[in-house]
Protein backbone atom coordinates (compact mmCIF):
# COMPACT_ATOMS: atom_id res chain seq x y z
CA UNK A 1 0.00 0.00 0.00
CA UNK A 2 1.33 3.46 -0.91
CA UNK A 3 1.76 6.08 1.89
CA UNK A 4 1.60 8.91 -0.60
CA UNK A 5 -1.22 11.42 0.13
CA UNK A 6 -3.28 12.44 -2.78
CA UNK A 7 -5.26 15.62 -3.22
CA UNK A 8 -8.38 13.57 -2.69
CA UNK A 9 -7.06 12.27 0.64
CA UNK A 10 -6.26 15.78 1.81
CA UNK A 11 -9.67 17.01 0.72
CA UNK A 12 -11.43 14.20 2.50
CA UNK A 13 -9.46 14.92 5.67
CA UNK A 14 -10.27 18.59 5.40
CA UNK A 15 -13.98 17.86 4.89
CA UNK A 16 -14.00 15.49 7.88
CA UNK A 17 -12.28 18.10 10.07
CA UNK A 18 -14.73 20.75 8.91
CA UNK A 19 -17.66 18.44 9.66
CA UNK A 20 -16.35 17.73 13.14
CA UNK A 21 -15.78 21.43 13.79
CA UNK A 22 -19.32 22.19 12.69
CA UNK A 23 -20.64 19.43 14.94
CA UNK A 24 -18.58 20.77 17.83
CA UNK A 25 -19.82 24.28 17.14
CA UNK A 26 -23.41 23.02 17.03
CA UNK A 27 -22.94 21.17 20.29
CA UNK A 28 -21.44 24.27 21.89
CA UNK A 29 -24.43 26.31 20.71
CA UNK A 30 -26.82 23.66 22.08
CA UNK A 31 -24.88 23.63 25.36
CA UNK A 32 -25.02 27.43 25.52
CA UNK A 33 -28.77 27.33 24.86
CA UNK A 34 -29.21 24.76 27.60
CA UNK A 35 -27.15 26.87 29.97
CA UNK A 36 -29.22 29.92 29.12
CA UNK A 37 -32.40 27.90 29.62
CA UNK A 38 -31.05 26.58 32.93
CA UNK A 39 -30.16 30.12 33.99
CA UNK A 40 -33.65 31.30 33.02
CA UNK A 41 -35.23 28.48 34.99
CA UNK A 42 -32.88 29.22 37.90
CA UNK A 43 -33.86 32.90 37.86
CA UNK A 44 -37.53 31.94 37.69
CA UNK A 45 -37.03 29.57 40.60
CA UNK A 46 -35.29 32.32 42.59
CA UNK A 47 -38.12 34.74 41.82
CA UNK A 48 -40.71 32.13 42.76
CA UNK A 49 -38.93 31.36 46.04
CA UNK A 50 -38.60 35.06 46.88
CA UNK A 51 -42.31 35.57 46.23
CA UNK A 52 -43.19 32.43 48.19
CA UNK A 53 -41.04 33.46 51.18
CA UNK A 54 -42.44 37.00 51.05
CA UNK A 55 -46.00 35.63 51.06
CA UNK A 56 -45.15 33.20 53.87
CA UNK A 57 -43.62 36.03 55.91
CA UNK A 58 -46.71 38.18 55.31
CA UNK A 59 -49.01 35.38 56.41
CA UNK A 60 -46.90 34.67 59.50
CA UNK A 61 -47.01 38.33 60.51
CA UNK A 62 -50.77 38.36 59.99
CA UNK A 63 -51.06 35.19 62.08
CA UNK A 64 -48.94 36.79 64.82
CA UNK A 65 -51.25 39.82 64.83
CA UNK A 66 -54.31 37.59 65.10
CA UNK A 67 -52.71 35.58 67.91
CA UNK A 68 -51.82 38.79 69.74
CA UNK A 69 -55.44 39.94 69.47
CA UNK A 70 -56.68 36.52 70.54
CA UNK A 71 -54.19 36.41 73.41
CA UNK A 72 -55.40 39.78 74.63
CA UNK A 73 -59.03 38.71 74.49
CA UNK A 74 -58.24 35.39 76.15
CA UNK A 75 -56.35 37.22 78.90
CA UNK A 76 -59.34 39.49 79.49
CA UNK A 77 -61.61 36.43 79.58
CA UNK A 78 -59.43 34.72 82.23
CA UNK A 79 -59.29 37.94 84.26
CA UNK A 80 -63.09 38.02 84.14
CA UNK A 81 -63.16 34.53 85.65
CA UNK A 82 -60.53 35.13 88.31
CA UNK A 83 -61.64 38.56 89.54
CA UNK A 84 -64.96 37.50 91.16
CA UNK A 85 -63.30 34.44 92.71
CA UNK A 86 -60.61 36.47 94.50
CA UNK A 87 -62.85 37.45 97.41
CA UNK A 88 -63.48 33.88 98.54
CA UNK A 89 -60.03 32.57 97.61
CA UNK A 90 -58.12 35.13 99.66
CA UNK A 91 -60.66 35.07 102.51
CA UNK A 92 -59.81 31.37 102.95
CA UNK A 93 -56.28 32.53 103.83
CA UNK A 94 -57.38 35.16 106.30
CA UNK A 95 -57.08 38.03 103.84
CA UNK A 96 -60.45 39.80 103.60
CA UNK A 97 -61.10 41.53 100.30
CA UNK A 98 -62.81 44.91 100.09
CA UNK A 99 -62.20 45.65 96.44
CA UNK A 100 -60.87 43.95 93.29
CA UNK A 101 -59.77 46.24 90.48
CA UNK A 102 -58.71 45.22 86.97
CA UNK A 103 -55.81 46.70 85.01
CA UNK A 104 -54.45 49.13 87.59
CA UNK A 105 -51.59 51.22 86.17
CA UNK A 106 -48.96 53.66 87.41
CA UNK A 107 -46.00 55.55 85.93
CA UNK A 108 -42.63 56.67 87.23
CA UNK A 109 -40.21 59.27 85.87
CA UNK A 110 -38.02 58.01 83.07
CA UNK A 111 -40.86 56.32 81.24
CA UNK A 112 -41.17 53.47 83.75
CA UNK A 113 -44.59 51.84 83.78
CA UNK A 114 -46.38 49.20 85.85
CA UNK A 115 -49.64 47.42 85.15
CA UNK A 116 -51.35 45.09 87.60
CA UNK A 117 -53.87 42.66 86.10
CA UNK A 118 -55.95 42.27 89.28
CA UNK A 119 -55.44 44.49 92.32
CA UNK A 120 -56.97 43.07 95.50
CA UNK A 121 -57.31 45.54 98.39
CA UNK A 122 -58.43 45.71 102.01
CA UNK A 123 -57.57 48.18 104.78
CA UNK A 124 -54.08 46.89 105.57
CA UNK A 125 -53.15 44.46 102.84
CA UNK A 126 -53.04 44.26 99.06
CA UNK A 127 -52.48 41.42 96.63
CA UNK A 128 -51.12 41.75 93.10
CA UNK A 129 -52.50 39.02 90.85
CA UNK A 130 -50.83 38.31 87.50
CA UNK A 131 -53.24 36.53 85.16
CA UNK A 132 -52.27 34.40 82.16
CA UNK A 133 -53.99 31.83 79.98
CA UNK A 134 -50.88 29.63 80.44
CA UNK A 135 -48.33 30.51 83.09
CA UNK A 136 -44.57 30.24 82.49
CA UNK A 137 -41.56 30.49 84.77
CA UNK A 138 -40.65 33.75 83.05
CA UNK A 139 -44.11 35.15 83.87
CA UNK A 140 -43.45 34.32 87.55
CA UNK A 141 -40.04 36.02 87.48
CA UNK A 142 -41.51 39.15 85.91
CA UNK A 143 -44.21 39.26 88.58
CA UNK A 144 -41.60 38.97 91.32
CA UNK A 145 -39.84 42.01 89.83
CA UNK A 146 -43.17 43.82 89.73
CA UNK A 147 -43.76 43.06 93.41
CA UNK A 148 -40.30 44.30 94.35
CA UNK A 149 -41.06 47.68 92.74
CA UNK A 150 -44.73 47.89 93.69
CA UNK A 151 -44.46 50.35 96.62
CA UNK A 152 -42.24 52.69 94.63
CA UNK A 153 -45.01 52.93 92.03
CA UNK A 154 -47.85 52.98 94.59
CA UNK A 155 -46.50 54.84 97.68
CA UNK A 156 -49.99 55.23 99.15
CA UNK A 157 -49.79 51.49 100.01
CA UNK A 158 -46.35 51.77 101.60
CA UNK A 159 -47.68 50.69 105.03
CA UNK A 160 -49.73 47.78 103.68
CA UNK A 161 -48.72 44.16 103.53
CA UNK A 162 -48.31 43.27 99.85
CA UNK A 163 -48.82 39.71 98.64
CA UNK A 164 -48.25 38.21 95.23
CA UNK A 165 -50.40 35.78 93.31
CA UNK A 166 -50.42 34.23 89.87
CA UNK A 167 -53.48 32.80 88.14
CA UNK A 168 -53.87 30.80 84.94
CA UNK A 169 -56.05 28.24 83.27
CA UNK A 170 -53.01 26.09 82.47
CA UNK A 171 -50.07 25.75 84.89
CA UNK A 172 -47.39 23.09 84.47
CA UNK A 173 -46.28 21.34 87.65
CA UNK A 174 -42.74 22.77 87.56
CA UNK A 175 -44.11 26.30 87.17
CA UNK A 176 -46.57 25.74 90.03
CA UNK A 177 -43.78 24.53 92.34
CA UNK A 178 -41.53 27.45 91.37
CA UNK A 179 -44.21 30.05 92.06
CA UNK A 180 -45.14 28.54 95.43
CA UNK A 181 -41.46 28.25 96.39
CA UNK A 182 -41.14 32.00 95.71
CA UNK A 183 -43.93 32.69 98.21
CA UNK A 184 -46.72 33.37 95.72
CA UNK A 185 -50.32 32.29 95.90
CA UNK A 186 -51.22 30.15 92.87
CA UNK A 187 -54.77 30.25 91.55
CA UNK A 188 -55.61 27.44 89.14
CA UNK A 189 -58.56 25.83 87.48
CA UNK A 190 -60.11 22.82 89.20
CA UNK A 191 -62.91 21.45 87.09
CA UNK A 192 -65.44 24.25 86.66
CA UNK A 193 -64.13 26.30 89.59
CA UNK A 194 -60.92 28.01 90.70
CA UNK A 195 -58.84 27.11 93.73
CA UNK A 196 -55.64 27.99 95.53
CA UNK A 197 -53.01 25.35 94.71
CA UNK A 198 -51.04 26.17 97.88
CA UNK A 199 -50.93 23.61 100.72
CA UNK A 200 -52.40 24.44 104.13
CA UNK A 201 -48.96 25.00 105.67
CA UNK A 202 -47.94 27.52 102.98
CA UNK A 203 -46.53 30.80 104.30
CA UNK A 204 -46.96 33.62 101.76
CA UNK A 205 -44.14 36.04 101.19
CA UNK A 206 -44.89 39.60 102.17
CA UNK A 207 -43.41 42.61 100.35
Amino acid sequence: MSDTLTVQDVWKAFMETDRRMKETDQRMKETDQRLQESDRQFQETKRFLREMFAETDRRMKETDRKLDRLGGRLGEFVEGLVAPACKNLFAQWGIPVHQVSRRVEADQPGGRHMEIDLFVVNTDAVALVEVKSKLSVEDVREHLERLAEFKAFFPRYADCRAYGAVAAMVIDENVRRFAIHQGLFVIEQAGETLRMANEADFVPRCW
